[in-house]
């Protein structure tokens, strides 16, 4: 089969022809249909966050049955489903409380080791799906429904991730949400998902007014407003006008921000927006220090959360409200592109010179 690799020593992925997996007793094998794209990958590869090379990359992936073991219950050959990338052990204390991403042996298929101890089944499952076929323990395979494209289905991952977001802003009914990096997947997804997760109004940050914009029209009939980065001062970051701007649009305060800016000072400048009591919330990977004072902190009575991924619940949740219709999301696929073009996709999504919103890879 084809497939997308990278070898040992090297950050640049290769297309190699190499052996169909074989299914053990407890795997199921996916044909790939679909394989999704992040910007986040190939950050983590160069700073040395996949610890088993050579491997295939790609940890969205859905597709159909091709093969199953022995020892599978509930699966057969020409059923539709996508792969929940997420390994963890099941069984110490995160994972039995839904927080599966602290767990001692995180990794994901085809994408980085977060956990700090041994890695079991990363060793066995470290090989993605930027491939023709995929191989999967079958407790980590879940059903696609048949209202839901293969594209959509491989999305399901960052759909989730906004899930978790938006849970751990722990947001009351008909509250005000600031979204920071509003343009790209992880804030056109929070868009879409916000009005199912007690959202009233949405304040949308992004570089560009454009984009945003275009953003905006995803609300539906969810209250939204814009800030275009470009449309401050050029000052901004040392004058605190992106506070300034959310202030005037919220005098009151936002209950919380959900920050997805890898780098730079407009998340802090939009937490200095939060109302009293209000949530920040961090899945951006920045690391750009605090300047906040501890008694701000108290003096406001604010909560910090940081969070670097979803649980299966959050993706079973998704699916929910994709197979009951509550949630359509196919208009965020902007991008497609087949398995022999995936270095240009790489190159496409890191570049961001066009609107992007989520991107997919077909093999």
């Amino acid at each position: 089969m084809l497939a997308a690799r990278v070898d040992g020593g090297s950050t640049d992925l290769a297309l190699a022809t190499v052996p169909v997996p074989t299914p053990g007793a407890e795997d199921v094998l996916v044909k790939v249909m679909a394989a999704g794209l992040a910007p986040g990958m190939m950050t983590l590869l160069a700073r040395g966050a996949f610890p088993r090379l050579p491997t295939t990359l790609g940890h969205e992936a859905a597709g159909v049955v091709a093969a199953v073991g022995a020892d599978v219950p509930g699966f057969r050959e020409g059923d539709r489903v996508r792969v929940h990338p997420n390994l963890a052990c099941g069984r110490c204390g995160y994972c039995r409380t839904d927080r599966e991403m602290m767990c001692a042996q995180q990794a994901m298929v085809g994408h980085a080791a977060f956990g700090s101890g041994p890695l079991p089944l990363y060793d066995a499952y470290h090989d993605g799906g930027l491939a023709e076929y995929v191989r999967i323990p079958y407790w980590l395979v879940d059903r696609l429904p048949d209202s839901v494209s293969f594209d959509v289905g491989a999305k399901v991952h960052d759909l989730a991730n906004a899930v978790r977001a938006l849970k751990c802003a722990q947001l009351p009914l008909g509250s005000t949400l600031v979204v920071t990096a509003a343009t790209g997947t992880m804030g056109t997804a929070t868009i879409k998902l916000a009005p199912h997760l007690g959202v009233n109004r949405l304040l949308l940050v992004g570089r560009g007014a454009k984009r945003l914009a275009a953003a905006r029209t995803l609300a539906g009939d969810l209250a939204a407003d814009t800030v275009a980065v470009e449309d401050l001062a050029s000052d901004w970051e040392t004058t605190q006008a992106l506070t300034g701007a959310l202030r005037q649009l919220a005098p009151a305060g936002a209950d919380a921000v959900i920050d997805y800016v890898p780098e730079g000072p407009a998340g802090v400048q939009a937490m200095a927006a939060m109302a009293h009591g209000a949530t920040f919330v961090h899945m951006g990977a920045n690391r750009m220090p605090l300047p906040l004072p501890m008694a701000a902190i108290m003096r406001n009575c604010w909560r910090f959360v940081g969070t670097r991924a979803n649980t299966r619940a959050d993706a079973q949740d998704v699916l929910w409200l994709l197979d009951t219709g509550a949630l359509v999301v196919d208009e965020l696929i902007t991008h497609r592109f087949p398995l022999v073009e995936v270095n240009r996709a790489v190159s496409v999504m890191q570049s961001r010179q066009e609107p992007i919103w989520m991107a997919v890879v077909n093999p």
